[in-house]
């Protein structure tokens, strides 16, 4: 296993590329969807569970985690990895989507963000510099630059002035940073729905230097359509030799479509947020298990997944322990969509080394179009 982290593209496809990302830690199959573990968990599942659905890398959530339990309280326990007993790689994000939008009372100036706790009032000052200190004592693998996310909508004079000011923390988070062994610090690209403002965006971050490039600013209302348009020009601006990251995204049709257009890495909380509440992801779309026509099903919820959901237990059942509100319907729900999804990633990887993306595509479409009442 390397001592660096680095970055290797296997094929391409089109704009399509896969890939590995290698760590200290292990080595990141690309594409990659990251499961979310918000509170230094993934909801609903045990480590090795989601080791199992083929997840090579977890995300965690530096907002959450210095608030409850505490950075210097992680890194005293050993650190993020042995606190959560995941001795995979783990990406967190910088706190400031979560302060932007969970945060009471929060002001935003040169120097950075000046909130509230939305859990306990307490005061707190989140900078570049101290984002990156966060993300060091958790301990993380992958760390991310300190941002504005830009809501939307948004101006074209307010999205400038907001990806000019990520620039400037983006930049002082790079000098943060340094050059620890083995660990690796993402830039992130704003600008909102503008071509030009991405652009000088991503030559900032070019020219200050990352390890990796996130596609940020997106998946925040804007809808598919608008966000495919500006996929099909932002990844492009970013280093062909180094990961592309699209955040919190998203839908399986949407991941098929990020990664069509260049992105190499995703996450997003739906696929856990969804099976804690009756919601489950197949290649026949999306069903909802609290709908009364499944409360005779005797068929696996789909008859192409190997997750224990799938294999030990009937439409039915699921039905009945949803409807009841029993515990394990999450459980078994989460486990069949981190499956789904991590399937997904490795059918594309699949379809990209083989040079049949587009084929795969009008496959996935094809069965989604088909619909999920008669059985499969």
């Amino acid at each position: 296993m390397p001592a660096a982290f680095d970055f290797l593209v296997t094929a391409a496809d089109g704009a399509a590329r896969t890939g590995v990302i290698r760590t200290p830690r292990g080595v990141v199959r690309t594409p990659a969807f990251m499961p979310v573990g918000t509170a230094a968990t993934v909801k609903a599942m045990l480590p090795e569970s989601v080791a199992a659905t083929g997840a090579d890398i977890l995300l965690g959530n530096t907002y959450h985690l210095m608030l409850r339990p505490g950075a210097d309280r992680v890194a005293r326990l050993g650190g993020l990895h042995r606190f959560m007993n995941w001795p995979r790689p783990i990406l967190t994000d910088s706190g400031g989507f979560q302060v932007m939008s969970l945060a009471a009372l929060r002001q935003i100036d040169e120097t950075g963000v000046r909130f509230r706790s939305h859990i306990d009032g307490s005061a707190h000052h989140l900078t570049p510099e101290r984002s990156v200190e966060v993300q060091a004592l958790l301990g993380a693998d992958i760390a991310m630059a300190f941002d504005e996310c830009t809501p939307f909508p948004a101006d074209e004079a307010t999205a400038a002035a907001s990806m000019r000011l990520s620039m400037r923390w983006a930049e002082r988070s790079r000098a943060a940073f340094g050059d620890p062994p083995g660990r690796a610090l993402f830039g992130i690209q704003q600008g909102s729905v503008f071509r030009d403002l991405r652009a000088e965006s991503a030559a900032r971050l070019r020219e200050i230097g990352f390890h990796g490039y996130a596609v940020g600013g997106l998946a925040v209302g804007e809808g598919q359509e608008r966000m495919f348009e500006v996929l099909d020009y932002a990844p492009g601006m970013l280093p062909e030799d180094k990961p592309r990251y699209l955040m919190g995204v998203g839908k399986p049709d949407d991941i098929l479509g990020a990664v069509m257009r260049g992105i190499d890495m995703m996450d997003c909380v739906l696929p856990t947020r969804s099976g804690r509440t009756g919601q489950a992801f197949t290649r026949r779309g999306t069903v909802n298990l609290r709908n009364a026509r499944h409360a005779d099903d005797p068929r696996p919820l789909d008859e192409d997944c190997g997750c224990p959901a799938c294999r030990h237990y009937s439409r039915a059942y699921l039905h009945h322990v949803v409807r009841a509100g029993e515990m394990i319907a999450g459980m078994l729900l989460t486990w069949h969509n981190l499956h789904y999804y991590q399937d997904l990633m490795a059918d594309l990887r699949a379809a990209i080394a083989a040079g049949r993306l587009q084929a795969f595509a009008a496959e996935f479409h094809a069965r989604r179009a088909a619909g999920d009442i008669e059985p499969l």
